[in-house]
């Protein structure tokens, strides 16, 4: 069997369903909390047009809720087929927040969707108003969860190392929740979801301006959905700075990904906008990292550190290593990991016997080096070099863009309180293109989550091709494939779907 191939067909396969998922996620993460606004304005005012508003949206916001938890539920189960020594070696950890997901968020969420969907006039307005409301801060939970396990892999904390069972077990179950990593990657990614929610919302109901359909609804849905647009576009921002902050802290080489820094420099810029040199490799000092660049001067020192004066590490830095700047080289950090591995595999032939003495050094061997683990398993210090062009590329896509939806909200709300909103064509136009741009911010922002992570599973600790099943390579084409026609039969399902709701307009049932 190539397992070089295994790897990578299982990361491809996960990668597909964790980005067809994310189609369907951050849609109910906004739509929901619109929603609830919209309602809250119905019951607070009494006025039946705003239960109107509400139910149209409602009702897209389900067809999309309905296809996320598909998507979702096969994520989950890829845990356990593709990747079984992932889930071996940290179920204690990652499996604790996943469990609580399912128990404490998905429960409340789907519970309440049933009266929030099926419940109008069976229950009085401030029940159905609560079952709304409960439906959008169990959908944020169950984000919460999620996220925790995921901002884990990006900074292990609270675990300790099994020698014995060769797991990772937790020590401190609030370490986990209060980890700085897991909490910015939450804020970050739940704003996200209501930047989309707001720029669906401000689309299609710009829609209906252009076509001079339902205007009042679209006026209103418009006011509503810019305002929360603007609001939480804001905080994304915030948010995605202290994101930064801790990418720079926990994930340097990540930073000097999504930078494009080969060679590290006090009083480093940000490149706004720029073209990556191909011809330029890992060490090679004689080629220019950018054929071109636009850069804006010590934003990433301040940024990344807090300070203009900073020094920021450069991808050939943090792989060779700099004396004057106190970075490990990698081939050392590779050394100090066999040195684990081996006092590891020591203690367990020497526990075996009976030789306690023996077992005792090398515990105490093992636990020196235990923070190398993962390096033991590199053969080339180059393997820790995420892919550099995909992880800058995706990361300026999603910055642009994120400053694009801001500006876009402002124009939307401003336009709307003077009442011209109606005369923008091309605003309007603007708004309803800016949908799939919405999309596609999330997705590169993920990209760079993920892909900027590599090689490791866990960082520093568990590389990924020390974390998948050992299957065979056809059975996951085959699954793969299938789930690339499920997936896509089921978006292109709830495109048509949605489309045909949206024709019908909001006056029908």
């Amino acid at each position: 069997m190539d397992n070089s191939l295994l790897v990578e067909l299982s990361r491809g396969q996960f990668a597909l369903t964790a980005l067809y998922h994310w189609l369907f996620v951050p849609l109910t993460l906004g739509l929901s909390f619109i929603i609830a606004i919209m309602e809250t304005i119905y019951v607070k005012t009494g006025n039946p047009e705003w239960k109107k508003i509400t139910k149209f949206w409602m009702g897209l916001f389900a067809i999309n809720f309905a296809i996320g938890v598909a998507t979702g539920i096969i994520m989950e189960f890829e845990f356990g087929t593709n990747w079984s020594n992932y889930s071996w070696i940290v179920g204690d950890l990652f499996g604790a927040p996943l469990a609580i997901e399912g128990l404490m968020a998905f429960f409340m969420e789907s519970t309440f969707f049933a009266v929030m969907f099926f419940g109008w006039d069976k229950v009085s307005k401030k029940a159905h108003l609560l079952s709304t409301w409960l439906v959008a801060i169990g959908s944020n939970l169950s984000a919460l969860w999620i996220l925790l396990a995921n901002g884990w892999m990006q900074h292990p904390v609270g675990m300790k190392f099994n020698v014995d069972s060769a797991r990772f077990e937790m020590t401190n179950f609030f370490d986990l929740v209060f980890n700085p990593t897991a909490v910015s990657k939450f804020l970050h990614t739940i704003s996200s979801g209501y930047v989309m929610g707001s720029l669906f919302v401000v689309g299609i109901s710009s829609w209906y301006l252009l076509k001079k359909r339902d205007v009042l609804f679209a006026k209103r849905s418009i006011i509503v959905a810019a305002s929360f647009g603007l609001i939480t576009s804001i905080f994304l921002i915030t948010t995605g700075d202290e994101s930064a902050h801790e990418v720079a802290l926990k994930q340097p080489l990540k930073l000097a990904a999504m930078e494009g820094l080969y060679e590290g420099e006090k009083r480093a810029g940000i490149v706004a906008i720029g073209q990556l040199n191909t011809k330029k490799e890992i060490g090679d000092t004689s080629q220019d990292e950018f054929i071109w660049k636009i850069e804006i001067p010590y934003a990433l020192s301040f940024l990344g550190y807090r300070d203009f004066n900073a020094f920021v590490p450069g991808i050939n830095e943090l792989v060779y290593g700099s004396k004057e700047h106190n970075i490990e080289p990698v081939s050392v950090k590779m050394t100090k990991g066999k040195i684990a591995l081996n006092a590891l595999r020591t203690y367990k032939d020497t526990k075996k016997i009976g030789n306690k003495e023996g077992a005792k050094i090398a515990l105490k061997e093992f636990r020196m080096y235990e923070k190398y683990l993962g390096y033991g398993y590199l053969k080339d210090p180059k393997q820790i070099v995420p892919p550099i062009g995909i992880t800058f590329y995706s990361f300026h896509i999603m910055v642009g863009l994120g400053s694009w939806f801001t500006a876009l909200f402002l124009l939307m709300l401003y336009f709307s309180m003077v009442g011209k909103i109606e005369t923008k064509k091309l605003l309007l136009r603007s708004a309803l293109f800016s949908i799939p741009l919405g999309y596609i911010a999330g997705e590169t922002g993920w990209i760079v989550a993920e892909v900027g992570r590599q090689p490791w599973a866990i960082q520093d600790m568990l590389p990924v091709g020390i974390a998948t099943s050992q299957l065979d390579t056809n059975a996951v084409i085959i699954t793969m494939s299938l789930f690339t026609v499920v997936f896509t039969a089921l978006l292109i399902a709830e495109i048509k779907i949605m489309l045909t709701q949206i024709k019908i307009g909001y006056k029908e049932d």
